[in-house]
């Protein structure tokens, strides 16, 4: 079956960063899942993290390369539904005692976790590809992205 995979920011940096050729196992890893009729999507949020850094550093050759990226694999925007989402998932987490980012945070983890929750489709898995389980896997369902076939 094929999956709907979102990118978390770490995975979207090594893919996107100009010099991806250092990052082939990444790189082989989303030709491997394309292959296999998987659909990856960069995140709004993930797009966020990495291109706000790339403009503090003027790295425009690394935007180029993000941008070229959300048309090849395609974007996925944060919508009013994710929000509503994302604001129950952080208080949720913080009830359980398990907050993921500090209270006056905006937390992009439940942001991500609320994108992939609302794309998914019925009959279709939805899973967020990461470098960093512990937090996502709170929220939904989430792997090392080279755990992902």
């Amino acid at each position: 079956m094929s999956k709907l995979i979102l990118l978390d920011a770490g995975p979207l940096g090594m893919i996107s960063h100009p010099r991806a050729d250092k990052n082939r196992e990444i790189l082989e890893w989303v030709t491997h899942a394309l292959h296999q009729g998987h659909q990856i999507v960069v995140p709004e949020i993930a797009d966020y993290e990495i291109r706000r850094e790339l403009f503090r550093s003027d790295r425009t050759l690394g935007l180029r390369r993000l941008d070229s990226l959300k048309q090849e694999l395609g974007f996925l925007p944060i919508n009013s539904t994710a929000m509503l989402k994302a604001a129950e998932l952080w208080a949720a987490v913080r009830k359980k005692g398990k907050p993921t980012a500090g209270d006056t945070e905006l937390d992009a983890d439940a942001i991500l976790a609320a994108q992939a929750i609302t794309a998914q489709t019925e009959g279709r898995e939805t899973v967020i590809a990461t470098c960093n389980v512990k937090h996502l896997e709170l929220f939904t369902a989430a792997q090392l992205w080279n755990d992902i076939n």
